[in-house]
């Protein structure tokens, strides 16, 4: 049974104009962007699904903010409204912007982390693999086991495996292990949430060994949504209430903005209590991203993520965000096409490996899927699995993701029933050629991050 589409909390002001190129047209440009999805020209796509991050739609209230900001260099009003409504959700005493979520982990890593040490999390996402590598370390993920059969609904299945975590600290030794990441929501695992339970425990495992706790924070809204849904005892408190308790549990939390605030660029560091860690963070951003007072970001941009936070926290509104992937999940249910259920905070994680079971993760079923997507409906998505995961960074090896995903990430406030009609459509034409369905394999490669820039050909 399709589930009931929960109707949008607002109306369209403003529309932007999009184009449908004809299927040899299409088949034609992904071959020129080389079968890669991030290679190719916005104009020539449909249904933008590549990535929810700063590809939202802002509000009328964003939109005047932006014509508040405060574009002075140092001390500008944009800036303390930001660091308000920062303090005020969080909970955290230290606040710095930067311009994206990438910038957050820069800054901060470098701060965290050694050479030879290693960082454990639920799962790190690919930019925060890349900057505990860039800063000497090793990322080791620990998701609950549950998270690894698709088809298995389990509540929580973004959790830290705390019986692994304990096991994992013991391993290396606490001298070791330079942080611990808690991803919410756990975007490599499928957009699922993290249970405030969970958190306790792995913060009480963190203060028992003096390992620094960190949030990633880039879907907290969600997650917390999620836990307000589903965690007993949390029905009935506020989403405010929730996001306090769960930050709370941690030390610091780094966060792209460009997610659950609504806006379309920028980041942030906290830090709860630790003032020299904050001093050296503000010296870093003065580095990498500029004065502590705009950090990368402009004023105008500082006010609209101001009203973005409280925005993203509207009830109403997280009611709609999620209720838009449950209707799309409950198509693919009616289809029989196997996805991360139940369905996460930010889009549809489609198993590849389910429909493709043909194709070996060397030749990279997640990808091929985001292809035939884009030939089939001009919708652009991207992998979630080994081709995203990339080569041991000591061996070189290809490594084998423990999930083969097609992530259909959904901006906020940008797309409608129609829209995600069109999405499921295309899933169920491309699950009916599945077997004529070929794998990929790479013709040149970065050594880091490398499915932003890779080039792939068709195996034939």
């Amino acid at each position: 049974m399709v589930a009931k589409y929960v109707p949008e909390p607002f109306r369209i002001k403003m529309v932007e104009t999009i184009k449908m190129l004809s299927r040899e047209e299409r088949e034609q440009k992904i071959a020129e962007a080389k079968y890669n999805t991030f290679n190719l020209k916005g104009e020539d796509v449909y249904i933008d699904l590549l990535t929810d991050s700063g590809t939202n739609a802002m509000s009328q209230e964003q939109w005047a903010g932006v014509m508040r900001g405060d574009e002075a260099y140092a001390g500008g009003s944009s800036y303390y409204k930001l660091i308000d409504a920062a303090q005020d959700i969080f909970g955290y005493k230290y606040i710095q912007p930067v311009h994206q979520g990438r910038a957050a982990e820069k800054v901060l890593f470098g701060l965290l982390m050694k050479e030879g040490q290693y960082s454990i999390s639920n799962m790190h996402f690919d930019t925060t693999r890349a900057h505990v590598e860039l800063a000497g370390g090793r990322a080791i993920d620990c998701v609950v086991p549950e998270a690894g059969d698709p088809s298995k609904r389990v509540p929580f299945k973004g959790n830290m495996d705390v019986e692994k975590l304990e096991s994992l600290i013991k391993k290396y030794g606490a001298d070791k292990i330079a942080v611990v990441i808690m991803t919410i929501t756990n975007n490599s695992a499928g957009g699922q949430p993290v249970s405030i339970k969970n958190m306790k425990e792995t913060s009480k495992i963190c203060k028992k060994h003096g390992i620094k706790l960190c949030i990633d924070a880039a879907r907290y809204a969600e997650n917390v949504y999620f836990i307000k849904q589903r965690e007993k005892g949390y029905e009935d408190k506020s989403v405010k209430e929730i996001i306090k308790e769960i930050f709370g549990y941690a030390d610091m939390f780094t966060m792209s903005a460009k997610k659950d605030a609504i806006v379309n660029m920028g980041g942030l560091v906290g830090i709860k209590d630790d003032e020299k860690l904050f001093q050296d963070c503000k010296g870093r951003t003065i580095s990498f991203e500029g004065f502590v007072t705009y950090g990368g970001l402009s004023g105008r941009e500082l006010e609209s993520l101001a009203i973005g936070l409280y925005e993203g926290i509207d009830e109403n509104y997280l009611r709609y965000r999620i209720g838009q992937m449950e209707y799309l999940a409950s198509r693919l249910d009616e289809a029989g096409i196997t996805y991360q259920s139940p369905v996460g905070g930010h889009g549809v994680f489609v198993d590849a490996k389910a429909m493709f079971p043909h194709i070996p993760y060397y030749e990279f079923p997640g990808q091929a899927l985001a292809i035939e997507l884009y030939k089939e409906a001009g919708i652009r998505t991207c992998d979630i699995g080994s081709y995203m995961l990339g080569n041991d960074p000591d061996t070189g090896e290809q490594l084998h993701a423990d999930f083969e995903f097609t992530r259909l990430a959904i901006p906020r406030r940008v797309y409608t029933q129609a829209h995600i009609d069109v999405m499921a459509d295309a899933l169920i034409a491309i699950k009916d050629r599945a077997s004529e369905v070929k794998g990929y394999r790479i013709t040149w490669e970065p050594p880091i991050l490398r499915h932003f820039q890779a080039s792939l050909k068709p195996i034939k």
